[in-house]
């Protein structure tokens, strides 16, 4: 039993340290940074976009929610949806 308390510990700590929890954010787009394959929200957060997400399919002004998480100091995007 404390064996794997101790892994679930160590693994949470490995996890945390590396920024590989995912995280949302809601917001208005503010911009598209097409050359950048980027686009920030009216709260002046900047999102960085994978490959398989393309920048033209997002507008200034659309309501959305980005799941994220921080890599070597980016936002990172993995999802980006219509905000309900």
């Amino acid at each position: 039993m404390k064996k794997s308390v101790i892994a679930v510990a160590a693994i949470a700590a490995l996890a945390s340290a590396t920024g590989a929890y995912a995280k949302a954010a809601s917001g208005t787009i503010a911009s598209v940074d097409k050359k950048g394959d980027s686009f920030t929200l009216s709260d002046g957060k900047t999102f960085a976009l994978p490959e398989n997400i393309e920048v033209e399919t997002l507008k200034v002004g659309e309501k959305v929610t980005v799941t994220y998480s921080a890599k070597a100091g980016k936002l990172m995007v993995s999802a980006v949806q219509p905000a309900k």
